[in-house]
């Protein structure tokens, strides 16, 4: 997809439910708040080196932020928000915005393929087979204590060591995931929310990024 369709919005995983369709089919779809996207800078290539739109959402107490961003937020003319975020787009579509102005829910249609980035759920430390859908070993005939360990790790002695990369027990969770090809099933503009197909990454009121999806399946029969 062009560069210049790439503007998104900011906002928060509400949680999920359905709704019905005309038929009576139940789908399960995911509430997204993008309320309130405001754009708090026009980065160029003249001034920055490359041309971008800065948005912020949501609100943030004025004693929670720092003298600088309060001073940049400021010459915006914008409240401060809980995240700050920018859209790497073309000169074109970065002339159609200035700074203080909302970025419209309007940007996405129904039916529209949305790609949602957010963090995923912390797991804290798991196993292979969690973390890594490792199968277990032999539960009886001589398995002492072996059970659930990934097994043998490091090599001959030649090159006799652990290569990078290991897949081996650690932390799970808590990073940044992205979900590809959601489909936009409702839009309600006038409580400012997406309703998507599917589930997103991360926990209830955890913050989200939506984008137009980057790799647009064709549809069965299409040339």
């Amino acid at each position: 997809m062009s560069l210049s369709n790439r503007l998104g919005l900011l906002g928060r995983k509400v949680g999920m439910m359905r709704i019905f369709t005309d038929d009576g089919d139940a789908v399960p779809v995911t509430v997204l708040d993008v309320s309130n996207n405001r754009v708090t800078q026009i980065k160029t290539v003249e001034t920055d080196g490359y041309t971008a739109i800065q948005v912020a959402f949501g609100t943030r107490k004025a004693s929670r932020v720092t003298k600088p961003e309060a001073g940049h937020l400021a010459k915006a003319g914008v409240e401060a928000g809980e995240v700050m975020s920018e859209f790497r787009v073309t000169a074109d579509v970065a002339a159609d915005y200035k700074a203080g102005v909302q970025v419209p829910i309007s940007l996405f249609a129904i039916g529209q393929l949305v790609d949602v980035q957010g963090t995923s759920i912390g797991k804290g430390f798991a196993g292979t087979i969690k973390r890594h859908n490792f199968h277990s070993q032999r539960a009886s005939h001589g398995n002492s204590r072996s059970h659930n360990v990934p097994g043998s790790i490091s090599m001959a002695q030649d090159p006799g060591r652990v290569f990078p990369g290991k897949k081996m027990c650690g932390h799970m969770g808590d990073e940044s995931v992205t979900t590809q090809n959601l489909d936009i099933v409702r839009i309600d503009e006038a409580r400012q929310l997406l309703l998507v197909r599917g589930a997103v990454p991360g926990s209830k009121n955890g913050h989200v990024v939506v984008r137009p999806a980057v790799k647009v399946k064709l549809k069965k029969g299409a040339i």
